[in-house]
């Protein structure tokens, strides 16, 4: 295992953020620096193992900081694993959505009216749609 130290800045420069997130990291107890050479601050690979989980809750499991901070810290597996599950099932919604999404999209593109805002299609959508929110009003 090598023991070279990288400063903040190569480190924000490898990993695609800023100074001032790394910064903020350390400030909510998420990285800590290896040391510090006249106040520059220095990381081995233990800590760019650390940012790196961080990305991986954060970026690649589209985690807010909150949850990402949990999970970091969660020394109860019971809370990791619900915190877990509330984001997979938040994201299995977002997935819902995508796709009704990308399908209304795709029948436009298919639609043969020439006006998409006059495809019979929509007009059912746009009904639904004002009914619903009539409904939501209150009595």
């Amino acid at each position: 295992m090598s023991n070279e130290l990288y400063s903040i800045t190569e480190v924000a420069r490898a990993f695609g953020v800023r100074v001032s997130a790394l910064r903020y990291y350390e400030e909510r107890g998420l990285l800590h620096p290896t040391c510090r050479r006249a106040r520059v601050r220095f990381y081995d690979r233990a800590a760019l193992r650390s940012l790196a989980l961080l990305q991986l809750w954060h970026l690649d499991g589209m985690m807010s900081l909150d949850d990402t901070t949990t999970l970091m810290r969660a020394p109860d597996p019971a809370r990791w694993r619900d915190t877990l599950a509330t984001r997979a099932d938040e994201l299995e919604q977002q997935i819902k959505h995508l796709r009704a999404a990308k399908d209304a999209l795709d029948h436009f593109l298919s639609c043969t009216s020439e006006d998409p805002a006059t495809c019979p299609v929509v007009e059912e959508i746009l009904s639904h749609r004002i009914d619903r929110a009539l409904n939501a009003l209150p009595d």
